[in-house]
Parts: C-alpha cells; sequence; structure tokens
C-alpha cells in the first residue's frame, strides 16, 4: 500500500481525538525545531513584503533555518501596536501591495478595547480562521478524554455576533470572534467536536445583546436535556446571562408553555421567526418541568443553577483566566460542586498561543501548553524590581501572594533581559510574549506577561499571569491588574465572613481610578465596588481599610505613610452600574463576547456613570 493510501487508511480509522493528540505530540516533543521551522515558513512566504524587505535584503530562500533565526532576531526590531499601526490603516484605507504580507487581506479584527481603552485593528486572513478551527479541534480532544460527549449533543453556548463595517478600502472589521461564527469553519467546529449550539445564526448576530441573551437561555431551555456543554468566551458572559435568567425566568417558561416568544424581550422580526421555527409548538410539560425547577432555584440563592437546569451537562467551558478570576466564586456557585469549570485554550486577536492539555485542572492553577506551529513566539525575560528578581510576600491565612517593588525603580514595572527563542525558556521565570504571525506581525509584543510552568514534552506550559500595563499609579507606586485584583479578594473574603447572617452579600463587580496629585491635594486610589445584598457601613469601612493595607507595593506603602498619597477611597454604586457601563462599550462598538470590565479606568463617561451611580462613599483609616 503507498504511504498516501497509509495516510488516508490511518485517518479514517483513527478517531479524531487520537488524530489531533498525536499530531500534537509530535511537533510538541521538537518544539524548537517547530518553531525555527514556523519562522522560515513565515518570512519565506511574506519576504517580498513591503515591511520585512525594510530590515531583510538577503534572500531567506538561500538561507539555513538556523541561520535565518538568527538574523532575523538580530536585524527586525520589536514592536507595539503603535509601531504597525501605520501599516494597517493604509490596508484598511484600500493599499493593496503586500505591505506586511501576502496573503490577501480582505477583513480586519477589531480587539475589544476594553484592557487598553481603544480598539486595534489586527490583520485576519484565511489563515486566521483555520488557525482557531485548528485550536478548537485540539482542545476538544484534550477534553474529550475526559468528558465524552455523545454524537449530535448540545452547545449552550452565550456567543454574541458583533457589528461589523467597512473600512474606506472597502475591508471589513468586526471582532475575531465575529468573523469566525460567520464562518465555514464554525459549522464545521460543530462537526468535528460533536456539539452544536442551540442557536440559530440569526440570534448569534442579532443586533442587541439582550435580545440574544434572552433567546440564548430560551432556547437552551428549550434543549435542555441534549445540552452537554455550557459555554461562551469569557466567564464574565456566563455569569452575565445566568444573572439575567435569575430576572426572566417566569416570562421563558411562558414562551415554553405557548410555544411564542415574548413580545416584549425580543421585537427583531427576523430573530422571532428563527426562534419560533426552533420552538415550533407549545410544550407545557416542558414548562411545568422548568418551572418547579426555578422556583426550587429561587430559595437557594440560585445555587446549582446549571446541573440542575441543564442535567446532562458535563463541563462549563470558558476563559477563565486573568482578568475573569473575580467570576469564578459566582460561576462555581451556579455550576455547584461536582460540574467541573474547564479553562479555555489561551489566545489573542493577534495569534492562538496555547491548549490546554489537563482541562479537570482548576483555572486558578490551569497551564497552557503553546503550540509551535501557529506563530513564532519570543519571550522578554522579567524582573521585578527588587534587584531584580522576583520578591513576593506569601499571605498563608489568605492563600495570596503579593509583589513589592523598590521605591527608586523607574517609571516601568519590570527590568527586562534580551528576547530568547522557545527552547531557552526556565521553569519560573516570568516572560512578556512577543509574536511573528503569519498575518503580518513581527516581533510584536503582546503585552502578556506569563510564567512558564513546566513542560508538555518540548514545548512549556504557561501560566497566565496578567496584562503588563500598569493600572494604578500617582505617584511612585506601581500596581498592576493582578496587584488590584489580589487585593479586592482579600477584602471579599472579610465582606463574605462577617456579613449579616440572614441576608447573602456578594461582590457583583469593580473597577478604579488613581486620582492624580495636584498642587492642593495628593492623589488616591478610588475602587468602586456594586454589592449585592445588604453589607452594613462598618463592614464596608472594614473592606475599605483592609484593601489599603493590602497594598503591598513599597512605593505605595512609603507613600501613604509619608502622606504624599491620601486615603484609599470605596464607593459604592446602585444596582445596575456596571450594566450601564457594559451598555456603554456596546453603544460604542464593543461586543458582549469580547467585553471585559476595565479594571482600572480614566475614561470620563465612564467616571461620570459610576460617581452618578455612587451611594455611599468610604475612606481608609490606615496609615493614620
Amino acid at each position: 500500500m503507498g504511504n498516501k493510501k497509509k495516510h488516508e487508511q490511518y485517518f479514517q480509522e483513527k478517531p479524531e481525538e487520537d488524530t489531533m493528540i498525536r499530531w500534537f505530540e509530535e511537533v510538541s516533543e521538537k518544539a524548537g525545531l517547530a518553531q525555527t521551522e514556523t519562522l522560515r515558513c513565515i518570512i519565506q512566504t511574506n519576504y517580498e513584503t513591503e515591511y520585512l524587505r525594510k530590515w531583510l535584503t538577503k534572500d531567506p530562500k538561500s538561507m539555513d533555518p538556523v541561520e535565518l533565526e538568527t538574523l532575523y532576531t538580530s536585524l527586525v526590531p520589536l514592536i507595539s501596536h503603535v509601531d504597525i499601526e501605520p501599516y494597517i490603516q493604509r490596508i484598511a484605507d484600500g493599499d493593496t501591495c503586500s505591505v506586511l504580507t501576502n496573503q490577501p487581506i480582505t477583513t480586519l479584527s477589531l480587539s475589544s478595547g476594553t484592557t487598553d481603552g481603544r480598539p486595534k485593528y489586527v490583520p485576519f486572513t484565511r489563515f486566521s480562521s483555520q488557525t482557531t478551527l485548528h485550536i478548537f479541534r485540539l482542545g476538544a480532544a484534550y477534553r474529550s478524554r475526559m468528558f465524552s460527549l455523545r454524537n449530535q449533543g448540545r452547545a449552550l453556548e452565550f456567543i454574541y455576533g458583533s457589528k461589523q463595517f467597512q473600512t474606506q478600502g472597502g475591508l471589513t472589521v468586526g471582532t475575531a470572534t465575529t468573523h469566525y461564527y460567520a464562518s465555514e469553519d464554525f459549522k464545521l467546529k460543530q462537526k468535528v467536536t460533536r456539539s452544536y449550539t442551540c442557536s440559530p445564526q440569526e440570534v448569534i448576530f442579532g443586533a442587541d445583546y439582550k435580545q440574544t441573551t434572552y433567546c440564548h437561555l430560551l432556547l437552551g431551555l428549550h434543549y435542555c436535556d441534549q445540552v452537554e456543554l455550557v459555554t461562551s468566551t469569557f466567564a464574565y458572559s456566563l455569569v452575565h446571562a445566568f444573572r439575567v435568567l435569575e430576572e426572566v425566568w417566569d416570562e421563558i417558561v411562558e414562551d415554553i408553555r405557548s410555544g411564542t416568544v415574548n413580545s416584549t424581550r425580543v421585537t427583531s422580526p427576523n430573530i422571532r421567526k428563527a426562534v419560533l421555527d426552533v420552538l415550533s409548538s407549545p410544550d407545557p410539560r416542558l414548562a411545568d418541568k422548568v418551572e418547579e425547577r426555578c422556583r426550587a432555584l429561587e430559595n437557594s440563592y440560585w445555587q446549582q443553577l446549571i446541573p440542575l437546569l441543564w442535567p446532562n451537562a458535563k463541563y462549563v467551558y470558558s476563559i477563565m483566566t486573568g482578568s475573569m478570576l473575580p467570576y469564578l466564586d459566582k460561576l462555581r456557585h451556579y455550576a455547584g460542586q461536582h460540574l467541573p469549570l474547564v479553562a479555555a485554550d489561551y489566545g489573542s486577536t493577534e495569534s492562538w498561543i496555547g491548549v490546554n492539555v489537563t482541562p479537570t485542572c482548576p483555572p486558578e492553577k490551569v497551564t497552557f501548553a503553546v503550540v509551535p506551529t501557529f506563530s513564532y513566539f519570543e519571550f522578554i525575560p522579567l524582573y521585578r524590581h527588587n534587584n531584580l528578581t522576583t520578591a513576593c510576600v506569601y499571605d498563608t491565612d489568605n492563600n495570596n501572594t503579593n509583589n513589592q517593588n523598590d521605591i527608586s525603580a523607574p517609571d516601568v514595572d519590570y527590568f527586562e533581559a534580551d528576547p530568547i527563542p522557545l527552547s531557552r525558556v526556565k521553569i519560573g521565570q516570568q516572560y512578556e510574549l512577543v509574536l511573528t504571525t503569519f498575518t503580518g506581525l513581527y516581533r510584536y509584543r503582546l503585552g502578556d506577561v506569563v510564567e512558564v510552568a513546566g513542560f508538555y514534552k518540548g514545548t512549556p506550559r504557561l501560566k497566565f499571569i496578567c496584562r503588563r500595563k500598569l493600572i494604578l499609579s500617582v505617584n511612585i507606586d506601581k500596581n498592576t491588574e493582578m496587584d488590584l485584583q489580589l487585593v479586592v479578594e482579600m477584602a471579599c473574603r472579610l465582606l463574605k465572613k462577617n456579613a449579616n447572617s440572614d441576608s447573602r452579600v456578594e461582590l457583583v463587580d469593580f473597577t478604579s481610578h488613581a486620582y492624580s496629585m495636584t498642587h492642593r491635594d495628593p492623589g488616591h486610589y478610588v475602587i468602586y465596588w456594586e454589592v449585592r445584598g445588604k453589607a452594613d457601613d462598618d463592614l464596608l469601612m472594614k473592606c475599605c481599610r483592609k484593601m489599603d493595607l493590602a497594598f503591598m507595593d513599597h512605593g505605595y506603602v512609603v507613600s501613604r505613610k509619608s502622606g504624599t498619597i491620601s486615603a484609599l477611597e470605596l464607593k459604592l454604586v446602585e444596582k445596575g452600574t456596571f450594566k450601564k457601563i457594559l451598555d456603554y462599550y456596546i453603544a460604542n462598538g464593543a461586543a458582549l463576547s469580547q467585553f471585559k470590565t476595565p479594571r482600572c479606568t480614566d475614561n470620563i463617561s465612564l467616571l461620570r456613570i459610576l460617581d452618578r451611580c455612587t451611594v455611599r462613599s468610604f475612606f481608609s483609616t490606615a496609615y493614620v
């Protein structure tokens, strides 16, 4: 039998999962060589582009791959998005020359803009869609080892296509997820992962996220016994959807009972028709079952909502790391003790990076094995400012790690060493990721801080730490998103521990702002909380003081003691404030599927919303 026939027979006889895992284990075993070959392919594909010809004058086809790798990393500069923006803008304006890549670019992806304050254009090509399908298949292969799904099962997916628009040059712009949901690869993904979404395209691409969420819930309950997977892009979307369910479940029950769609909740004719086509007829028996379970859930604060309403669900799947960590407690409340939370694979608008090969690992501890064929990765070693080492204080009572910075540190959060290739990373070291992609990004600083936690075969396993950007700084203080999250977590434990036993108290969401120093007043931190339930003023004052003392950054502590930063302020905002923030971003073009609550904001419009909705304010008495 010829090699081609053997190859075809192998794929026919082997299950999809075995094929994908065997492929990944083979490339991971020689990840360093795979990276060198990936870079060679990228450069040879795009060598004639305007950007690369600025730096590489020698024909790469005549060079050894290792020599080419050395030449590339020594001549091509590290860049951030601002450096590449003029080139992307030319493409958006209709420049058809090979500016960044020789692959056709007819589409641009739009980042969420909630992390850095404004959305960014990123080239999106056929390769982008194919790698998305590829990592979904690979991740599903590892999950299927632990959670076996039936053929023709259903996935309750809280996914949202955003608005698309045309640039001056005729390119389609939208979020990367929007492009993917509109592609044939999305349909193929459902087939190969054996999980078919509950909602038709008309619902996914509905213009109003509130109508879409209502229909996702309605159709999810219509298919309640068939649903085996509950998922969304971000954990935020899941928590948001189930909070909506708490408020509208009785209306959904009536829709199931009568086989109709609530005309107040869903006004779009296209969405209504698509949903009615699925419902097809009244189902009083199902309505009675859902009603009975929802009434019971109301009495238990909706604990175990997911397994009680979707009894055949095998796991909950979403991005749960980084800025999504604050939603895990609420998600576990909805999932109960026995339904696993599985962290989704690691990627960005710019590129997919790693796959979760241990889906049973808790999201707080999950690592991602780098896929060495998706992009060429470099790693910038990072050192916090205590003698170029990572200094931590471990809080045994609170199971927390807090970083300390040196007071004399310059106005950056880390010292850097020169970038190194994937093959030279070390366990325990933190790095910033640098990408070279098939889609036209060259030595692009992603801004993600990761730690190498180990290796899978020969490829690094990365733990996501945080976005590198400092978010709170007034004087010589330097606090990251992770520092803020740890501080809020400590105060939340105090809030839950000391709340009135007659009422359930929880933090719905939070953000912050650093008021700068003026000639009259020192600056200070303001942390905004939306709290569900009743918490008395004494308890909130204790939480405020706890957060002020919990910032362990040396610059902050010294500044507070000397009075060059004044007391931390906790502002309690009214119910629904963070929904108003969501609505603000949606109205300005963001998609719910990519929305992340900004953990710190200087946006004047957001600050107006927050301050207008403030109902109580507390100033810390620490350092007095």
